[in-house]
């Protein structure tokens, strides 16, 4: 039987891990199966995993299309949606800046409706703070889309503990979707406390860091893949030093049959029962290894080890290139 937690104070019961779609569409981590993905999909569903997240931008609406595929003839109450908007890219992908202004909610919330076939979507959420105007307008945006029916919870993405804090006081905040990884850190400071003390959860994305801690790095040349071409650590200089991190992650993972991925998916369930790692699993076996890392239990003198092998102080490179990095309130204001 699958486990399952309650999403934050407020929100859904959901599954112990949940999936995430980004990298079924095209254009994120080079060439995705259709076939395969909707397969994946559906064995996930099979195994009990309810939370499918998604963002209306993946593939241009692409992925949402596609998860209304993989989900024909399931019942609409067993799958928590969650969805993120706002990001705006131009016809040839290029990142253009976030737009939530509450028009644009209503907009981007209508065209998700239609593409996922579903009267409502469960979990709600900006993909990043968009600057230009307050989140409290944001959030009572999509309080009144909860109102009338249209959205179930309220979630945010990348933000910081002050930005959380203003957010949460005018709609109480099911999650927070942020990266948390052995190399990506930065939430326990402030933010992690903050949403621990409001009661929010946390779901957790990049928990392999895009790949690299399974130790299976993207084949060069390979097209359309983001990561060979914009993420400090995938670039020549810094990928060398953060595979000899994982190295030393799978000698320890040996000794207990485990691989690296499954050993940084189980760090991440160790550190606390609000958290929620959502997974990108873009094929079957993926999915295989990911559920079988639920079994894997850490003791306290792996989990030093595990420390000791890989930390942000010795990874190499940046989790985002320098223009996003600048768009996320999480690391400015975190």
């Amino acid at each position: 039987m699958m486990q399952t937690m309650k999403l934050g104070r407020t929100g859904p019961t959901v599954s112990a891990l949940g999936l995430g779609c980004m990298g079924m569409s095209p254009g994120t981590y080079g060439p995705a199966d259709e076939a395969e993905s909707i397969a994946t999909i559906r064995a996930a569903l099979d195994a009990g995993i309810n939370l499918i997240d998604t963002g209306d931008f993946y593939g241009m609406g692409h992925n949402e299309m596609l998860i209304r595929r993989a989900l024909e003839g399931t019942p609409r109450d067993r799958v928590i949606i969650s969805v993120k908007f706002g990001a705006l890219r131009d016809p040839a992908g290029m990142f253009l800046g976030n737009d939530s202004r509450p028009a644009a909610v209503k907009n981007f919330l209508a065209y998700s409706l239609r593409r996922l076939g579903t009267d409502y979507i469960d979990i709600y959420r900006p993909a990043r703070l968009d600057p230009s105007l307050p989140i409290e307008d944001t959030i009572g945006a999509i309080a009144d889309m909860i109102r009338a029916g249209y959205v179930r919870h309220v979630g945010l993405s990348e933000v910081g503990a002050e930005t959380v804090r203003r957010a949460h006081a005018v709609h109480p905040i099911t999650d927070l979707q942020i990266e948390y990884s052995l190399m990506s850190r930065g939430i326990e400071k402030t933010i992690l406390p903050t949403t621990r003390a409001l009661g929010i959860g946390i779901t957790a994305y990049g928990v392999l860091s895009r790949g690299l801690l399974s130790g299976r790095l993207p084949a060069a040349g390979t097209k359309g893949d983001l990561r060979l071409a914009r993420m400090p650590r995938f670039q020549q200089g810094n990928v060398e030093q953060n595979m000899r991190l994982v190295e030393a992650l799978r000698q320890i993972g040996e000794k207990k049959g485990a691989s690296p991925a499954q050993l940084a998916l189980a760090w991440v369930r160790s550190r606390g029962d609000d958290i929620l790692p959502v997974m990108g699993a873009r094929r079957r076996e993926q999915l295989k290894e990911t559920l079988d890392a639920l079994a894997l239990k850490l003791t306290a003198d792996d989990l030093a080890r595990i420390d000791a092998a890989v930390s942000p102080e010795l990874t190499a490179g940046t989790r985002y290139d320098a223009p996003q990095m600048a768009h996320l309130d999480s690391e400015a204001h975190g």
